[in-house]
């Protein structure tokens, strides 16, 4: 008589499966209880408290050139450094630029012309209602310096100067090719357009630079700067955001930026905009407040 095998078959391979289950689940919680297999978690990050950056190294300076060229009036540029975002602006503003303020009207040029770089600062602080931590005044001589340090510019000029490719193409500058485009009166637009092209420039020129050659050289330049300008800049300031200045510089990408100041020219004068300067404050400057 042939053996019934069908029957028999299912309960047995059902017994042993089930066994399994029992057998591997008992050895996945000894595996689990014993730690076996795991992978060891990587240590959290020691937290960093030393040159750390944060908000409080934001800074605002205002940056005056007063070239020898005695045709061109004195550049302005307001500079506004976010190294914790990794973001540094520059805003050019005309040297023919005036306001109501208080009912009065002021004129940069002629509040830096009575009173010096206080004069320029206090103008900025009133019309931008911003805060000014320090300014730096260069001499042509300082300002080829500092385009020295960083390794001249590569920049697109359409300024019919002599000894430039006056058709828009981008041509290396040197110092003292930097310092005459940036001077150069006979603009389209006038002193607007200058200070924007100056605004452009250097921060081009940031942006161009070996970040870190910038960083490990920054003693030996900030020497060399401060003692051919005029500047409230002390030697404690310097130390106090030195930190922030070489993290920006080491990881900071095409950080810097150049900003066109809106306005309405008006016969021989340039009227800021209030309402683009309002933006500027709330984008910007709005944790001075």
């Amino acid at each position: 008589m042939a053996k019934k095998t069908g029957h028999v078959a299912v309960p047995f391979l059902l017994t042993i499966f089930i066994g399994l289950i029992f057998v591997g689940g008992g050895a996945l919680a000894a595996w689990k209880y014993w730690g076996l297999g795991q992978r060891e978690k990587p240590s959290e990050p020691i937290p960093r408290t030393d040159g750390v950056v944060t908000s409080k190294d934001n800074h605002t300076m205002l940056l005056i050139l007063e070239t020898s060229n005695e045709l061109c009036p004195p550049t302005f540029m307001l500079m506004r450094s976010m190294p914790v975002k990794e973001q540094v602006y520059l805003i050019g503003i005309p040297s023919n630029s005036i306001s109501l303020v208080d009912n009065d009207q002021m004129g940069i040029l002629e509040k830096y012309t009575s009173q010096g770089c206080s004069g320029a600062v206090e103008y900025v602080e009133k019309v931008f209602d911003i805060k000014i931590d320090k300014y730096m005044k260069f001499t042509d001589d300082a300002f080829k310096k500092a385009c020295d340090i960083f390794g001249g510019v590569s920049f697109p000029v359409n300024a019919d100067i002599a000894g430039f490719k006056n058709d828009g193409s981008s041509q290396f500058l040197n110092s003292d090719q930097a310092l005459t485009f940036v001077t150069y009166t006979m603009f389209n637009d006038g002193e607007s357009e200058r200070a924007f092209t100056a605004a452009t420039v250097v921060a081009s020129m940031m942006n161009q630079t070996d970040g870190q050659y910038i960083s490990d050289t920054l003693d030996n330049s900030f020497n060399s700067i401060i003692n051919l300008t005029e500047s409230n800049v002390t030697a404690s300031d310097y130390k106090d955001i030195k930190p922030a200045i070489k993290y920006l510089f080491e990881h900071g990408n095409a950080f810097a930026m150049a900003i066109s100041l809106n306005g309405t020219d008006s016969s021989e004068d340039f009227i800021p905009s209030t309402n683009f300067i309002k933006s500027l404050k709330e984008q910007y400057f709005s944790e001075q407040e």
